[in-house]
């Protein structure tokens, strides 16, 4: 079964990328020059005062210990599940009142030597056998659980919590506190995303408030989520930002989400690696949905989780419809599909979303580029435009795959180009050396069309739409007129 948990970058930031060496200087340098552990006082004191303001905000982002973990420990971790245990409110407290205890027992006796030259030397002891516990306990339960463990019961992560619920309680932080805040619930995929990347394994797209923040105080505040939203609705913001972006924010494209009772009706292997599941509409019956949306098939209900996928059907009576899917080696989703979808099962499905590859029917030339996978939205649309009346006079599509085995819909794409003039379909592989036809990039194609008064709709992988976007800024396409959707 692929790992649920997902090893993303953490380190956005210098400080987070190189931090860890303090830690290791002040624990292991501090056992010959005790007085290292002296600066681990300044830290202590700012965590503390960051946190009034803006709750475990260092964690995320200052902290060296965090940062040995996101950047050194990451690469080498099984990334597991943080037992209920590490998890535990009581362990939290517990370990705070011990690790308060011990530190204020030391410190009475050590100011029993103020004023001598063992002072100094006996205090920073105290702090730097604290940063060797840190990474005695820390690092094994990273490496063999998860990076963050410590964290779930770090006392200077209590510390900071303590230190925030003042804050909040004196009315200061929701001034100037900043949450993980989404743009809207109804374009939230709810794919676990952010849940399957999060360093303290939180699930923020099960728990935002009314509104739109994710409200946790563990929450770390590091962005991890932020950078890996599929969706990329996800931002970091203080409270009334998040109730701007709500009230103004535009869900043309998702305002007839809603939840559909189905059942499947086919499942059919296009390629090794690819399925395409056709469901049929139960409750309701009838499902209106525009070429060029995607759907959200639930594959999990605890948590709930759910995949989205281009919908690769043009169904007129608007009562079944079909998703294409790319069984990706340890992809989560896919493999629980895979496995678990027969012919016959009721699945959830929500939806219709998106607008960003929903043609404009009023231009003139269209240009449609697929990539891979990427291909699935555009045989509803090209169907569509070419059955529907619309000003459109052209519509050329350019398929890119690596090897000419990796074509989808090939046939049905070659059938519409030759009994219909108005499109124009161009494929390229590009590692592929025995095939006869074109070779290269899609951009090797598109340089050489001409792209004047034409609307441009992409979807595939993120370097082909970043050369393509590139290409076509030099084309002076204009902005307004690419849509992206990425696969």
């Amino acid at each position: 079964m692929a790992a649920f948990n997902i090893k993303a970058n953490r380190t956005f930031t210098f400080v987070r990328k190189w931090a860890w060496i303090f830690t290791i200087v002040v624990a292991i340098g501090g056992l010959w020059y005790p007085r290292l552990g002296l600066l681990v006082i300044p830290i202590i004191l700012s965590l503390s005062a960051t946190a009034f303001f803006r709750g475990r905000f260092w964690c995320g982002n200052f902290c060296p210990h965090g940062s040995l973990y996101d950047t050194v420990i990451l690469k080498f971790t099984r990334n597991k599940n943080i037992p209920w245990f590490f998890k535990s409110k009581l362990l939290a407290i517990a370990f705070f009142s011990w690790f308060a205890y011990r530190i204020i027992s030391k410190l009475i006796k050590a100011f029993g030597l103020f004023g001598t030259a063992s002072f100094y030397n006996k205090v920073g002891l105290i702090f730097v056998t604290s940063y060797l516990m840190v990474l005695i306990i820390g690092v094994p339960l990273a490496l063999f659980i998860t990076p963050r463990t410590w964290c779930r019961f770090c006392p200077m992560g209590m510390m900071q919590i303590l230190s925030y619920k003042l804050g909040k309680l004196l009315g200061v932080a929701k001034k100037t506190d900043k949450k993980i805040t989404i743009a809207s619930q109804d374009m939230c995929h709810s794919c676990g995303k952010c849940s399957r990347v999060c360093p303290m394994q939180l699930k923020p797209y099960l728990a935002f408030s009314d509104k739109n923040q994710f409200d946790e105080e563990k929450c770390i505040r590091c962005s991890t989520c932020v950078v890996n939203c599929p969706a990329g609705i996800l931002s970091l913001k203080d409270e009334k930002t998040s109730l701007e972006i709500k009230n103004s924010i535009n869900i043309t494209g998702f305002e007839n989400r809603q939840k559909i009772e189905s059942k499947i009706i086919k499942i059919q292997k296009l390629k090794d690696d690819v399925t395409e599941y056709t469901f049929k509409f139960i409750k309701p019956e009838k499902v209106n949905y525009k070429a060029g949306q995607f759907i959200l098939v639930n594959i999990l209900e605890e948590p709930h989780m759910n995949r989205a996928y281009s919908i690769s059907s043009y169904n007129e009576d608007d009562t079944i419809l079909s998703v294409t899917v790319k069984n990706v080696k340890d992809g989560y989703g896919t493999e629980i599909m895979s496995q678990n979808l027969k012919v016959g099962d009721s699945v959830t499905l929500e939806g219709p979303m998106g607008h960003e590859l929903v043609v404009d029917k009023t231009a003139k030339n269209i240009l449609l580029v697929g990539g891979g996978i990427g291909i699935t939205p555009f045989l509803p649309i090209v169907k569509d435009i070419l059955s529907s009346s619309n000003s459109i006079e052209k519509v050329s599509l350019v398929y890119g795959a690596n090897y000419e085995n990796e074509f989808l819909y090939d046939n049905e794409f070659t059938a519409l180009s030759n009994s219909n003039d108005k499109f124009e379909f161009t494929k390229v592989a590009a590692f592929d050396k025995n095939y006869k036809g074109n070779k290269g990039f899609v951009t090797d194609i598109i340089k050489n069309l001409n792209l004047s008064d034409s609307k441009v709709y992409m979807c595939g992988p993120k370097p082909m739409i970043n050369a393509a976007k590139k290409l076509l800024k030099e084309k002076n396409i204009d902005d307004k007129n690419i849509f992206v959707e990425t696969a």
